[in-house]
C-alpha cells in the first residue's frame, strides 16, 4: 500500500465510485488466491494428505477472519501510541470489533469496511502459505491452535511497521514495500522455517520419493493464483488510477520471466523443462515482484522476476543440503523470492513509480538499498524467532506432530475420515491398523 492508513474519515464527499468498485474486485480477486493456494499445495502433496493439505488453506480462512474483525484490524491499523512505551510497534485497540467503522467511514477514497476487508485477504493468504512448509506431518488440532496466536503474534505486528500509521519501517526508515514482500512473503518463509525445524522433516525425508501427485491440479492452483495477484498487486494502489495499471502490468510480466527463468535452469540444469517447473517459477516471480510492482519500471519487473525465477529454482534444493524439512517449497519460494524482489527495490527504484525514492541504478546510491536490507532482516528474524517461540509452545502444551501411524497411514483417512480418491490411498506406508481400518470402513461409500 502506498501510504499508510490513517483515521478513518466520515466525510462521504470523499468516496469515489470508481475506486470503490476496483477495491471490491481486487477483495474477492485475493480472497480467491487461498482456494488456489489450497489447490496448487493439494496437488504438491502425496494422495494420502490431499483433504488435509486443502483444510489446512480453507480453515485458515475462517480463523484468520474471527481474529481480524477482533483485534487485527485495530492493531495493524490503529492509531500508533507513542505515549504507551511502544510506539512505532502496535496500534491501539479503539477499533475492537470494528467499532467505530460504520458504512460511512471512508479510508481515503473507499470505504473503512472494505479497506479492512481487502486487508483481511492478505492476513488470510500468509497464514495459508505457512502451511505448505509443514504438510504431511502436522496434527489439525495443533494447526487450529498455531493459526490464531501466530496471527496475532507475527503478522499484526510486522503488517503495522510496514504500513500502520506511525510503523516504524514505514515512517522512521524508510524502507518500501507495495504489497506485501515483508509481511506476506518474507514473514511466511521464515515462519515455514521455524515450523519445520520445530516439527522435524517427514517420515521418509531424503529417501522416499515425495512426488506431486497431480500435476493438473498444481497448474490449476498457480494460475488461480497468478489470476489473484493481479488484485493482490493492482489493488494495493486502493484505486482505480495510473499506479494500479503500472502495478498490474508489472506483476504480469514479473510472472512471465520467472517462469521463464526457472524453465532455463531446469533445462540446463537437469535436462528437462518440467510443468511444476513452470508454476513455481510464475510463483517464484509474483513473490518477487508484490513488495516492488510499486516502485520499478517494467524493465525492473522483467529482471526481478527473472532473478526470483532462476535463483528460487536452486533455493528448493537447500533443505536436502542443510536437512530441513520445507515440505512444498515455502523458504524456497516465499522466503527467497520476497527477499530478491525487496532487495532490489534499492537497485531498481524509479522516481516515476516511487514519487520521490530511486534505486542505485537510478542515481539513488546505496542508501535506499541499505534500508531494505535492514528491513529484511529485522523482519526475518522476528518472524522467525517469534513463530520458533509459539510452535515450541503449543508442541509442549498440545503437540504440534501428527502421531506415527497417521502420518504413516495418511491424514485424510486418520483426521478427517474421508478421501481424496476411490483408489491408491492406502498403499503408502505401514500396514493400517485396526482402528484406522475402522474409519476407513466408515469414510467408505456405501452400496
Amino acid at each position: 500500500m502506498t501510504l499508510a492508513a490513517g483515521p478513518a474519515t466520515t466525510v462521504a464527499a470523499s468516496l469515489d465510485t470508481g475506486d470503490t468498485a476496483w477495491l471490491l474486485a481486487a477483495t474477492a480477486l485475493v480472497l480467491l488466491m487461498t482456494p488456489g493456494l489450497a489447490l496448487f499445495y493439494g496437488g504438491m502433496v502425496r494422495t494420502k494428505s490431499v483433504l488435509n493439505m486443502l483444510m489446512m488453506s480453507f480453515v485458515s480462512i475462517a480463523l484468520v477472519t474471527v481474529v481480524w474483525l477482533a483485534v487485527g484490524y485495530s492493531l495493524v491499523f490503529g492509531d500508533d501510541h507513542a505515549d504507551s512505551g511502544v510506539g512505532a510497534l502496535i496500534g491501539g485497540l479503539e477499533h475492537a470489533g470494528m467499532a467505530g467503522l460504520g458504512p460511512d467511514s471512508v479510508q481515503g477514497t473507499v470505504p473503512t469496511l472494505l479497506f479492512a476487508t481487502f486487508q483481511l485477504t492478505f492476513a488470510i493468504i500468509t497464514a495459508a502459505l505457512v502451511s505448505g512448509a509443514v504438510a504431511d506431518r502436522t496434527k489439525f488440532g495443533a494447526w487450529l491452535v498455531f493459526v490464531p496466536l501466530w496471527a496475532l503474534l507475527v503478522y499484526v505486528p510486522v503488517a503495522h511497521w510496514v504500513w500502520g500509521p506511525g510503523g516504524w519501517i514505514l515512517e522512521d526508515l524508510g524502507a518500501l514495500d507495495f504489497a506485501g514482500g515483508l509481511p506476506v512473503e518474507i514473514v511466511s518463509g521464515a515462519s515455514g522455517l521455524a515450523l519445520c525445524l520445530v516439527l522435524g522433516p517427514r517420515l521418509g525425508f531424503k529417501k522416499d520419493a515425495m512426488r506431486p501427485h497431480n500435476l493438473p491440479m498444481v497448474m490449476l492452483g498457480a494460475g488461480l493464483l497468478w489470476f489473484g495477484w493481479f488484485g493482490f498487486n493492482a489493488g494495493s494502489a486502493l484505486g482505480a488510477n495510473g499506479l494500479a495499471a503500472a502495478a498490474f502490468l508489472n506483476t504480469l510480466a514479473a510472472g512471465c520471466t520467472g517462469l521463464l527463468g526457472w524453465l532455463f535452469v531446469e533445462q540446463r540444469r537437469d535436462g528437462h523443462p518440467t510443468t511444476l517447473g513452470s508454476a513455481s517459477g510464475a510463483v517464484a516471480g509474483l513473490v518477487a515482484i508484490t513488495p516492488s510492482c510499486g516502485s520499478v519500471s517494467l524493465l525492473g519487473a522483467l529482471v526481478v522476476g527473472l532473478a526470483a525465477g532462476a535463483v528460487c529454482s536452486y533455493a528448493v534444493g537447500w533443505k536436502f543440503r542443510f536437512d530441513y524439512d520445507d515440505s512444498l517449497d515455502v523458504v524456497g519460494v516465499h522466503l527467497v523470492g520476497g527477499v530478491i524482489g525487496t532487495l532490489l527495490i534499492g537497485v531498481f527504484a524509479t522516481e516515476t513509480m516511487t514519487g520521490g525514492a530511486e534505486g542505485l541504478l537510478y542515481g539513488g546510491g546505496f542508501g535506499q538499498l541499505g534500508r531494505q536490507l535492514v528491513a529484511v532482516l529485522a523482519v526475518g528474524a522476528y518472524a522467525f524467532s517469534m513463530t520458533y517461540g509459539v510452535a515450541r509452545l503449543i508442541d509442549r502444551v498440545v503437540g504440534l506432530r501428527a502421531d506415527e501411524e497417521h502420518e504413516q497411514t495418511g491424514l485424510d483417512l486418520t483426521v478427517h475420515a474421508e478421501t481424496a480418491y476411490d483408489h491408491g490411498v492406502l498403499g503408502h506406508g505401514a500396514p493400517v491398523s485396526s482402528s484406522v481400518s475402522s474409519t476407513v470402513q466408515k469414510a467408505r461409500p456405501q452400496g
